[in-house]
């Protein structure tokens, strides 16, 4: 691909070493490690929960080396049905820096999305441990405050480690790595690593939300580094994250992330009942399709027909293919590779009449070219405000636009 990115100044970039696997408690305390004041996190953990949880380091060995080692002692008993829609609404209230807000209020939001769509419940409605365990809030909180404090302006991370065998969790035991971590893995380049759990949801949802990639260390200009241990200490491997904070080099040429190579699938189908389409394709995108579409197409003999074209990873591009041979009626399937020419994407949250709604902002070269309100988030601030969805919609775009989020701004 030959995308390039060249930055018109330097900027200040992290990079996460996540080849030992990530959890939460692992990369705020590689962030901490790494410069982060520990009392400005703590302050940010305080305003969401206050009281409820304490944050303790210590400096630690794993398999030699030296790393920082970050416990959240929980002060009260959690409630085991803490939803999502309750947690957004105390994030939005919290006395937050807008930067952390916007940071936590995506990374739950993806968290949220991934644990519904594992136990098949909308994500409004999601109630389980890693959503609203005080550890995981403070985890989030205290890794988006880090970031902010110590002024990255572009995350990075490298592919994930994510175990391997069983783990024991609040609805039994499940295979490793569990469900959530594999929903929030789309687009990300994963591998076994070694045995047990080595990635978390609540660490997987912060890699996959907040940084870009998965890259190699990137060229930079060190400033500093941290390392984040985990609890277990196996001889095999050092049970750490590492992150490395440094400065752009002015004028590098950034190659695209890998990844944004992918793959076109491509079926002709004319004898499927038109009324399956639907199901189709929401059982591609649920098995991990980047997009999924159909074109009508008049076939030999003058049949009328439908072209179906599935974008994916080269990584999932037989598991979607096997979708397609098993959901319609095709006896085959066309593949080509594609390359795309794709925007930076991150979520940043503007509050509506107390509401959060989520606005999908594409970026590149620090200049915002698309800002858009996400639609489900629109759908609840309707029912709401009692409204028309159309209605609901302007007003997300306009509080999108008073918050800086318009083509030609700057994206910090």
């Amino acid at each position: 691909m030959t995308h390039r990115d060249v930055s018109p100044a330097t900027r200040r970039l992290a990079w996460i070493d996540a080849g030992a696997g990530v959890a939460g408690d692992m990369l705020l305390g590689a962030l901490i490690d790494a410069g982060a004041d520990l009392g400005r996190v703590r302050a940010a953990v305080d305003a969401v929960v206050s009281g409820a949880v304490a944050l303790r380091t210590s400096t630690v060995t794993r398999a030699g080396l030296r790393a920082l080692k970050l416990d959240v002692d929980v002060l009260e008993a959690d409630s085991p049905h803490r939803h999502w829609s309750g947690l957004r609404d105390r994030l939005v209230a919290a006395d937050l820096d807008a930067g952390v807000r916007e940071r936590a209020l995506a990374v739950f939001a993806r968290l949220a999305e991934a644990e519904g769509r594992v136990h098949g419940i909308p994500a409004e409605d999601v109630h389980f441990h890693e959503v609203g365990s005080l550890d995981s809030i403070a985890d989030v909180v205290g890794v988006c405050a880090a970031l902010v404090d110590l002024g990255v302006e572009e995350l990075l991370a490298s592919p994930v480690a994510v175990g391997s065998g069983t783990v024991r969790a609040a609805h039994g035991t499940l295979p490793v790595p569990p469900p959530a971590v594999v929903e929030l893995s789309r687009g990300w380049e994963v591998f076994a690593g070694g045995t047990g759990e080595l990635a978390t949801p609540t660490g997987m949802a912060l890699v996959t939300t907040l940084a870009h990639g998965p890259v190699p260390l990137p060229r930079l200009v060190v400033e500093g580094s941290g390392a984040g241990a985990g609890t277990r200490d196996p001889a095999e491997r050092a049970n750490v994250v590492r992150v490395v904070v440094g400065r752009s080099v002015e004028g590098e040429v950034h190659e695209a992330v890998p990844g944004q190579d992918a793959v076109l699938l491509a079926a002709t189908v004319d004898d499927l009942d038109p009324r399956v389409w639907p199901e189709v394709l929401r059982e591609l995108l649920s098995a991990g399709a980047l997009d999924a579409w159909l074109t009508p197409v008049l076939m030999k003999k003058g049949r009328p027909g439908h072209v179906l074209e599935v974008l994916a990873a080269p990584g999932c591009a037989d598991a979607l293919s096997a979708v397609v041979l098993r959901h319609t009626s095709t006896l085959g399937v066309r593949r080509s590779p594609v390359t795309r020419d794709v925007l930076d994407r991150a979520h940043r949250a503007v509050e509506v009449d107390g509401h959060a709604v989520r606005v999908k902002v594409g970026h590149r070269a620090g200049v915002v070219v698309q800002a858009m309100p996400e639609f489900e988030d629109v759908l609840v601030l309707a029912r709401a405000r009692g409204c028309a969805v159309q209605d609901a919609l302007l007003v997300a775009h306009a509080a999108a636009v008073g918050a800086g989020l318009v083509p030609g701004a700057p994206w910090v």
